[in-house]
């Protein structure tokens, strides 16, 4: 940032013995059209002599003579008020707020404000808007968002949403964080290697969707403002959440390339039914105020200079809000993918694109060269702004006292509650998956459990159990802690000296620990050194010599061992789920502060299992399929066999959606269409004429866009679950489709639907699925076109099947 620029800021356009032909010239030379109430207010600031930054109000509106500028008339619709505002600044006022780190405008009473927190799975110390270092020292750390997933639970993700959302108002409300916040993550885990899939709900895009929808709503708890407007512009923020990353990145550092310079070749068909579904529905279902483009280019250009993209947000699919880009990823478009000329191009490529404030600094080093270049227009700021300025308006940042009195129930009390805390503990149960259970090992009897050992680096390790983009939670237990509440005789080896594991150091004092003890629990798997942003794994197989750990420590047991496995990405242990010796497998991935908890209650039997896998488990074998290659679809001609359970042809460890648990589900279809069909009488009311057609390779299909009425082709699939064992527990339904003939680039199978129930012990549950065949049973054409394919479908849950034809 300038010093110049700086100086500039401290003063207003206009001394303090202006008067109205002076305001008159202004508006001349800037060519602004203003409306009389933005007119006034340009006419009242020059009553204000200009302040120090130190001298101004906590909050923009608080007091007199702040709370009589029209910006701060709560009565007017957001966008005047927001329009006055960017009327009134100069020029080097207006690039200071193109940063995350938006400067003070005093003469106006506008504080500093940092744009940049984060709440992925709680409030987090990453962004520097959120410091844990006043009156709130911790924020309850829940799941890992790829542990959420597993739950399949849209309730329990609405419901962790609120939770963060009442963590981070609080703790605006104490002075620790701001009101915007950059969370969720929703890119499709495509690649398992990738550093950065804890952070998203899995490699689904109807899964991701929902959860995007859940969270957003959840988090930014959206009110009806009392003025008129029927758009999401008139609706009031608790907080702001912002969906990430847009779009198709997925990769931090793999061979030479790297996520700033890496240029993801996209086809249409894969953009429109793999990436893209969660950001439309972030946007149009769950109305996020902000969105993030990333740092990758897409078919050749910057994703933040993709003009094309951001405006499909807006008009198609009626975004409105701010768009920011990744942190430096504006930096990076002439810096390090050389694909502008100079830094001014960089700055016109983003805000032509429709991009409204930069992560970084380099707006704020070169937008007025590029003004003064000719190559940004000053119209181009405004636009800007004014999407800037309406979130913190809708946030109340404008409201003065009105604000901090709406939320001022909210504080310190509000952080690390007895309610948030359970509600982690109730979604690290939903999330933890049972891969294995031999002879029904598990649950172990509290009475017959004379000694136990937990073996592995992990097992006393709290710190590591959130993950990245985590915070400092409050009062975290460790599995050995958890364990000791159950078996007091519990012992411990750390068997490794770390999780890499690099020796076996440590094995020996691991191997007579064993040999001790009645039941032996091995914690295994990933954390941080292994997966994380800027870092993406290269095996698909535990790390260092934990494999190695796992087989000598289960030859060293009196009995079968249990092995649970940390960590976001998959793993392959095709040796474990092979092996006699290791009775049971838990997955766990990063439980978060209550961890120690869940895994006691899960071993012991408090509860019943009932996570499934949000991603495919691979072989090791996998690894040679190219990382960069973003094709979703197989391709036999090259040996390519395609991605996620939706086309990916080869073997696998655990498929998507697989979970066991201390029960046996079965199901049957109650309410199931035979034939969707519309007769001639009414194909014109639902449908356009001359939309059958055939693919490439002679299927018949109906693009969804020359269908005129989806809703009416809705119907519900009712279903019975049996629990056949004894034990209550929830389970997650998980409703897919097939077509019964697979055209070129259709998918194996795909999800449409899922559910949470509750169910008894030898009792039966009803659940209904609503399905939207223009949404659920159709697939992209190679032109990324959206087709229903006619003829014979299946529906399936578990080995259960329906067939069905759909008919135009």
């Amino acid at each position: 940032m300038c010093c110049n620029q700086r100086e500039k800021c401290r003063h207003s356009p206009f001394q303090q013995d202006s008067n109205f032909s002076q305001i008159q010239v202004t508006m001349r030379r800037r060519k602004l059209n203003l409306t009389f109430v933005q007119f006034l207010f340009l006419l009242s600031i020059s009553r204000f002599a200009s302040l120090r930054s130190d001298e101004l109000p906590k909050m923009a509106c608080e007091s007199p003579p702040y709370a009589s500028f029209p910006f701060c008339n709560a009565s007017l619709p957001v966008a005047a008020r927001a329009a006055s505002l960017v009327a009134a600044l100069t020029l080097p006022e207006k690039i200071q707020q193109l940063s995350n780190t938006a400067a003070a405008v005093p003469r106006l009473g506008l504080p500093a404000y940092q744009w940049w927190s984060e709440s992925l799975h709680g409030v987090a110390s990453n962004g520097p808007g959120v410091a844990f270092n006043g009156s709130v020292r911790a924020a309850t750390g829940f799941p890992q968002v790829i542990l959420s997933a597993a739950a399949f639970n849209r309730t329990l993700w609405r419901a962790l949403a609120r939770a963060i959302a009442v963590e981070a108002r609080a703790m605006h409300a104490a002075g620790q964080a701001g009101l915007t916040f950059w969370a969720p993550n929703i890119n499709v885990f495509r690649d398992p290697r990738w550093g950065r899939g804890q952070e998203t709900p899995g490699e689904d895009p109807l899964v991701a969707a929902h959860y995007a929808v859940e969270y957003v709503m959840g988090f930014q708890g959206q009110k009806k403002s009392s003025v008129a407007g029927d758009d999401d512009s008139s609706l009031s923020l608790m907080l702001s959440a912002c969906c990430k990353h847009y779009t198709a990145y997925d990769l931090e550092k793999w061979g030479n390339f790297t996520r700033y310079t890496f240029n993801a070749l996209v086809t249409e068909q894969d953009m429109a039914d793999t990436f893209q579904p969660p950001f439309q529905s972030c946007i149009q279902e769950g109305h996020a105020s902000c969105l993030m483009c990333s740092y990758n280019q897409v078919n050749g250009v910057p994703a933040c200079a993709r003009g094309d993209l951001l405006e499909k947000a807006r008009k198609e699919w009626g975004f409105q809000g701010y768009i920011v880009s990744d942190c430096d990823a504006v930096a990076i478009i002439h810096e390090n993918q050389n694909y502008t000329a100079s830094p001014e191009d960089s700055i016109a490529d983003v805000l032509k694109a429709g991009m409204d404030i930069n992560c970084g600094t380099y707006l704020l080093r070169y937008t007025e060269s590029a003004v003064k270049l000719g190559k940004v227009q000053e119209e181009d700021i405004d636009r800007a702004l004014l999407n800037l300025f309406s979130v913190q308006l809708r946030l109340g940042l404008f409201d003065g006292d009105r604000a901090r009195k709406h939320y001022r129930r909210l504080g310190p009390k509000n952080v690390c509650s007895h309610e948030h805390r359970e509600l982690a503990l109730e979604a690290t149960r939903q999330g933890i998956v049972l891969l294995k259970n031999a002879k029904s090992f598990l649950p172990l009897s509290k009475d017959a459990v004379g000694s136990l050992a937990i073996i592995g680096p992990a097992a006393n390790d709290a710190t590591i159990y959130g993950g990245d983009y985590t915070g400092v939670p409050c009062n975290p237990i460790s599995f050995l802690e958890g364990l000791k509440i159950y078996a007091p005789r519990t012992a411990y080896a750390p068997g490794c000296i770390d999780v890499p594991c690099q020796t076996t150091y440590g094995f020996e004092e691991a191997i007579n620990t064993a040999r001790e003890a009645d039941v032996i629990i091995v914690v295994a798997g990933l954390n941080q050194s292994e997966e994380t942003e800027d870092h993406d794994r290269v095996s698909l197989l535990l790390p260092g010599k934990q494999m190695e750990l796992v087989s000598v420590v289960a030859n060293a047991s009196k009995n079968p061992i249990v092995l649970v496995l940390m960590g976001g990405g998959p793993v392959d242990i095709s040796f474990a789920k092979d092996d006699p010796l290791v009775a049971s497998i838990l997955w766990i991935g990063y439980p978060g502060e209550v961890g120690g908890q869940a895994l006691a209650e899960a071993l012991f039997g408090d509860f019943n299992p009932g996570g499934r896998l949000p991603v495919t488990w691979y072989p090791e074998s996998f690894t040679h399929v190219p990382m960069n290659d973003m094709h979703m679809r197989a391709d036999v001609s090259r040996g390519y066999p395609g991605r996620t359970y939706r086309f990916y042809t080869g073997k696998v460890v655990y498929e998507f959606g697989y979970g066991l648990s201390y029960s046996n589900f079965s199901y049957r279809f109650l309410s199931t269409p035979i034939m969707i069909k519309l007769s001639a009488s009414t194909a014109e009311t639902y449908i356009s004429k001359q939309t059958k057609y055939a693919t490439k390779d002679g299927l018949d299909a109906l693009k969804i866009e020359d269908i005129s009425s989806c809703d009416a082709l809705r119907f519900h699939v009712e279903v019975s679950v049996f629990n056949n064992g004894d034990m209550d527990g929830s389970h997650a339904v998980l409703l897919f489709w097939k077509p019964k003939t697979r055209g070129e680039g259709f998918p194996l199978k795909q999800l449409i639907g899922f559910e949470r129930v509750q169910t008894r012990g030898q009792g039966e549950t009803k659940v209904q699925i609503l399905v939207d065949p223009c949404r659920h049973l159709s697939t992209a054409d190679a032109n990324g076109k959206r087709v229903v394919p006619l003829g014979a479908n299946v529906i399936t849950i578990g080995d259960l099947e329906h067939e069905f034809i759909i008919e135009a």
